[in-house]
């Protein structure tokens, strides 16, 4: 009985983090266009979907990274179709690898978070790829699609690099919360 109400605990906290993040990563991107930030430089959908990661099941994770996109696309029509494809691609792959590596393999931070974002990126070009070439019938400039994933986004990049592993810590810290 006690084992029950620790598991029902866990998953309520589970789903309100899930809840709390899907929306930062729906406002963040609102409040970036707001301002008139880039999202495509700064990446302010992907922060929630990081941290997620470190602290969802996997299952939970993954679907984190599949509905902000799209339900950011239904809300706000930002990011464009068919970019919230692509995107709901990239973010699932970080979800779901960042919580397999950090929970299940127990690999450190920073490691963690460097395979996501690159697993996510080559993801980001396949479907990019798959989308333009293969239903558009248009050309894929391959350094382009890099240049804007590494180049164009190094600022955000930069920003997940410090303050992803620095929100994750401050967080595992506070064990009441996770």
């Amino acid at each position: 009985m006690i084992e029950q109400r620790r598991r029902s605990s866990l998953l309520l906290q589970d789903l309100v983090l899930g809840g709390v993040l899907l929306a930062i990563g729906i406002l963040f991107p609102i409040a970036f266009h707001a301002l008139d930030i880039a999202g495509s430089t700064f990446l302010p959908m992907h922060i929630p979907i990081l941290i997620g990661g470190f602290f969802l099941p996997w299952q939970e994770a993954l679907l984190l990274g599949l509905l902000t996109p799209f339900l950011s696309f239904l809300f706000t029509s930002l990011p464009p179709f068919p970019i919230f494809l692509v995107m709901m691609g990239e973010l699932g792959t970080y979800g779901l690898l960042i919580s397999l590596l950090s929970r299940k393999l127990r690999m450190g931070i920073y490691p963690t978070l460097v395979l996501g974002m690159l697993a996510g990126r080559v993801v980001y070009i396949f479907l990019f790829w798959l989308v333009l070439v293969v239903f558009s019938g248009k050309p894929f400039d391959f350094l382009g699609v890099l240049s804007a994933l590494f180049v164009a986004a190094l600022p955000g990049i930069i920003i997940q690099l410090f303050l992803v592993p620095v929100l994750v810590k401050v967080l595992r810290r506070e064990e009441r919360w996770f």
